[in-house]
């Protein structure tokens, strides 16, 4: 069987297809070539070793040290994929398909009650290990190990410091893979479907057409990727996704409890008597991915016995096209976290149109045994959608938003009457400065309380100086609010654990320090350093770091990350400079104004950094702001062009100014939304010698229901759409563009088509342009091989096009 179908046509069969047209008008050409490296300088970085990760224990006595991965090797990226759904699979281990392999590759602990650290004995030679889950057993905890042929289910237990398998075939293609239940004495999981058989081979002589009516109704779509075609890849679906729900204890007795199906989400209720489940079903849509399949809500007793069929979700392809459009009807079934066995679900009082006027647009139900939806219980109605609730010692917390207008808001309630007991917070969600934070949670998935009416909250700590994160004491009640901790200056420094036992563990890093887990008593500050992970760069480690500020011509306030070459000195010559960076949508520009990042965020080259050219040369700006603002009724994009230049310019002259740069040596790049970005200042402005874009969308009547964060439609704002798209101005675009494109980019809009199409355009009007498509990448390149051919890509094209511009 092809695994390889539903991806992107290969080009050539060996090799890297290349199309360029460069030097004079008339030179094109057409070439297969080997993957080739940058220089060696950039090689080192990208084979760096990744700084580790770390995950704590709930209890705050053992924190796993996992071994970060670096790229996939091409043979590994070259693994069978199964786009289904809107799903990428690997049919043969029975798991997602990631950008990288979701992965970690070594595991230590550290004994955080005595400062030891041990390794577990027992674990796979070739470990590969993901998901990891604590049991209420105190250190104890389950995890995936994903190998070629396998995915398999673990259990570690730290008190006798061993590991061993628990199940195989595990079925990690979609949905809740496994959990723990109540007590912690045994998982839930979905395993292969015993009765599959073999693989459903496709007659490759058809049986008739394929066709697809619409009789009125108005059903549209965005653009996606990966879906179902036709009855063939209806059964595949059904094939590799249908699981049997397995209930596995701690010696590895593995027992079917009797329930099968393509899973959306399987829980346990919080006392283990109950397991929720939402499966998938009939009819299939061929138009929107699995996760907007019907989907059939159930409750069954926890050794598999039907207790109650409670809804089926419908098929969601007929909701209008806006953010802040739901499914009419019962949506986000869970359980009550503070209850037995409680479900609460939310409903749109507007039936899930927020074109509807109306003061009350979602409500929140609980329904308890027996799980019939006429009982029901409305205990909250909101102003705007419901996103979330948080369960307490004695309260609870309703967040709602509205995308529209970038609303949102917080309120306390009590759980016991369900009676509203006042509002917290309403702020807009674009104001970082005013951001409380994201509650911190027990290890029952509940509120983190001190049980006097306080929660606990962390956050980034957004204000003008940059980010400094948080750990602060929230007295809902009263409304106190108490900052426990606060990032130092010169040190970014993020809370990872705290359970309110008195410690609290954060990561500290600087712009020339690598981030190492330090202890910190709340009560006296005394700290102590638990890891030390050394520089994995320190080839780069006095390269100069700053956060710039600056104004556009109309006041607003922009920023971005400068990196400046080591050696380089206030009056040396200024510097050829590569700018990269990503358009975001606002509603205010006081939002848009207000500072983003950290200077002393240590560099984490990943393959979307650009830092690595500081080292051939090169000032770097990343993350350059790049604003794109609509207050009141007025849409952003509908100055999309105008506001790039701005932006673009401000920082151009600021940078000129500060004698880094040399106006006529400036490159400017971007991934995705930033290649479209990057096309779109090449093709309206003549700011930069040359533009790298990867991974694009260029013609936006080819993601006609929206993009990004436009909401409306082609026809709705057929201006906006042209004026926005690159590939309109394609006889415009003179400067030299480099484009790369995933062969596999699975990404919503970002078709490979789109590359080629500008190609060809600009191609078709004299332009210098170079087109590169990846074998076996996604919309984010995955191997290693492929993510240094881009490198010596951009290498060549910033060497020949920017730092040697004659202009």
């Amino acid at each position: 069987m092809n695994f390889t179908r539903k991806t992107n046509r290969n080009y050539l069969k060996a090799g890297l297809f290349i199309a360029f047209l460069a030097g004079s008008p008339m030179t094109y050409a057409q070439e297969a070539i080997k993957y080739q490296l940058p220089p060696q300088s950039i090689v080192n970085l990208v084979d760096a070793p990744q700084i580790p990760m770390e995950e704590f224990s709930p209890d705050g006595r053992y924190m796993l040290v996992l071994e970060v991965p670096g790229f996939q090797t091409i043979i590994q990226a070259s693994q069978p994929v199964l786009g289904v759904a809107g799903l990428r699979i690997n049919p043969i281990s029975n798991t997602t398909v990631a950008e990288n392999l979701g992965t970690f590759k070594g595991l230590k602990i550290r004994d955080l009650s005595n400062g030891s650290e041990f390794s577990i004995q027992g674990l796979p030679q070739d470990l590969q290990i993901s998901d990891v889950k604590w049991s209420s057993k105190p250190g104890v905890f389950a995890f995936l190990n994903k190998s070629l042929e396998d995915t398999e289910l673990w259990l570690a237990d730290l008190n006798n410091k061993t590991a061993k398998k628990l199940l195989s075939k595990v079925n990690d293609t979609y949905g809740s893979t496994f959990q723990w239940n109540g007590d912690g004495t045994a998982l839930l999981a979905q395993q292969v479907n015993s009765s599959r058989g073999n693989v459903p081979v496709q007659n490759p002589v058809p049986t008739g057409p394929v066709v697809q009516e619409n009789l009125g109704g108005i059903t549209p779509s965005r653009t996606y990727q990966n879906l179902l075609a036709n009855g063939y890849d209806e059964t595949l679906m059904e094939y590799y996704l249908t699981s049997d729900l397995i209930q596995v204890d701690l010696q590895g007795n593995a027992k079917p409890i009797g329930i099968k199906g393509i899973f959306k989400s399987v829980s346990y209720s919080p006392d283990g008597k109950y397991i929720l489940t939402e499966k998938v079903v009939k009819p299939y849509s061929y138009l929107v991915p699995i996760y907007l399949f019907p989907a059939e809500v159930a409750v069954y007793s926890s050794t598999g016995s039907k207790v109650k069929d409670i809804y089926t979700i419908p098929l969601a392809d007929k909701m209008p096209i806006s953010f802040d459009a739901v499914l009419e009807g019962p949506r986000n079934f869970e359980w009550r976290k503070d209850k037995d066995a409680s479900l609460v679900y939310v409903q749109a009082f507007d039936k899930g149109d927020p074109n509807v006027k109306t003061e009350v647009r979602d409500e929140v139900f609980e329904l308890g045994a027996p799980y019939d939806l006429s009982s029901s219980n409305k205990i909250f109605s909101g102003t705007y959608r419901v996103r979330d609730i948080q369960w307490g010692d004695g309260l609870a917390i309703v967040s709602e938003n509205w995308r529209k207008d970038r609303s949102t808001k917080m309120t306390l309630i009590n759980p016991k009457t369900n009676q509203v007991v006042k509002v917290l917070s309403t702020r807009k969600s674009e104001d970082t400065y005013t951001d409380p934070g994201s509650f911190v949670k027990n290890e029952k998935g509940q509120l983190l309380t001190d049980g006097k009416g306080s929660v606990f909250t962390q956050g980034l700590g957004a204000s003008p100086e940059g980010d400094r994160p948080f750990l602060m004491k929230w007295n809902v009640q009263n409304g106190k609010q108490d900052t426990l901790y606060k990032s130092k200056r010169g040190y970014y420094e993020e809370p990872i654990f705290f359970n309110n036992t008195g410690v609290l563990y954060v990561s500290r890093e600087s712009a020339k320090d690598a981030p190492n887990v330090y202890s910190v008593n709340i009560k006296n500050k005394k700290e102590s350093k638990i890891t030390n992970f050394s520089d994995p760069y320190p080839s780069i480690a006095n390269v100069q770091k700053t956060l710039l500020s600056y104004p556009r011509k109309d006041g607003l306030n922009l920023s971005g990350t400068l990196y400046v070459p080591a050696d380089f000195k206030k009056g040396d010559a200024p510097l050829p400079v590569l700018v990269w960076a990503y358009p975001r949508e606002f509603k205010t520009k006081e939002a848009a104004g207000q500072v983003k990042g950290s200077p002393n965020r240590f560099p984490r080259l990943a393959f979307r950094s650009p830092v690595y050219w500081v080292t051939q040369g090169y000032a770097v700006v990343d993350q350059a702001d790049m604003p794109i603002v609509g207050e009141g009724t007025s849409e952003p994009n509908d100055t999309f062009v105008e506001q790039i230049k701005d932006n673009a310019s401000a920082l151009i002259d600021h940078i000129v100014g500060l004698g880094v740069a040399d106006r006529n040596r400036i490159g400017v790049g971007g991934h995705s939304y930033g290649a479209f970005m990057t096309a779109n200042l090449l093709a309206h402005t003549d700011l930069f010698a040359a533009g790298i874009a990867r991974s694009g969308a260029y013609n936006r009547t080819l993601t006609p229901f929206g993009f990004q964060g436009e909401a409306r439609t082609y026809w709705q704002a057929k201006d906006t759409y042209d004026a926005m798209s690159p590939f309109t101005y394609a006889p415009q675009i003179k400067r030299p563009l480099l484009m790369t494109h995933g062969m596999d980019d699975e990404n919503s809009g970002t078709f490979p088509i789109q590359s080629e199409r500008l190609y060809a355009a600009i191609k078709g009007h004299g332009g210098i342009v170079r087109l590169v498509m990846l074998p076996k990448e996604f919309h984010g390149y995955r191997s290693r091989e492929g993510v240094l051919h881009t490198f010596w890509e951009q290498h060549q094209w910033l060497e020949k096009y920017v730092k040697n511009n004659k202009k």
